[in-house]
């Protein structure tokens, strides 16, 4: 079984559009949150400091795919399950399940799978970013 963390997020009314339902790319800015949540829970330094010890800047979203089952409303509170699905050369793919606890029964709500990269940025061009390959170290602490 993949190292999973958990991301809890208490849904607002401004999380949702005007009839009550969360405006959908609120799931993406939790998603990405669960992302760094994963991160600092499996011990990894912050990419603050990273980029400061070791040039990696972060995990920038390469694509990504949402599916939708069910809505959610404000006044609930939603949990992000993330792990790393698969484990490539210089990409990871997370998955996010978004789950609401309703009784003794897990109401999945949606599934998010990012494609991210480690990256640094480019010696002969600060301004763009170049995938790395997965730091081993890192990839030892999530698995």
């Amino acid at each position: 079984m993949p190292r999973t963390t958990f991301h809890s997020v208490s849904v607002q009314f401004g999380d949702c559009d005007p009839a009550g339902i969360v405006f959908f790319p609120n799931f993406l800015r939790w998603m990405d949150a669960a992302s760094l949540a994963f991160f600092m829970e499996c011990g990894v330094p912050p990419w603050r400091e990273l980029v400061k010890t070791r040039g990696i800047v972060g995990t920038p979203l390469l694509e990504i795919n949402t599916k939708f089952y069910k809505t959610v409303t404000y006044g609930e509170t939603i949990m992000i399950a993330t792990h790393v699905e698969e484990w490539r050369d210089k990409v990871i793919v997370q998955l996010h399940r978004v789950t609401r606890a309703s009784g003794a029964t897990e109401d999945l709500i949606c599934e998010g799978r990012e494609v991210r990269a480690f990256v640094k940025r480019d010696p002969n061009d600060p301004d763009r970013l170049r995938a790395i390959p997965v730091p081993e170290d890192i990839k030892a602490l999530c698995v």
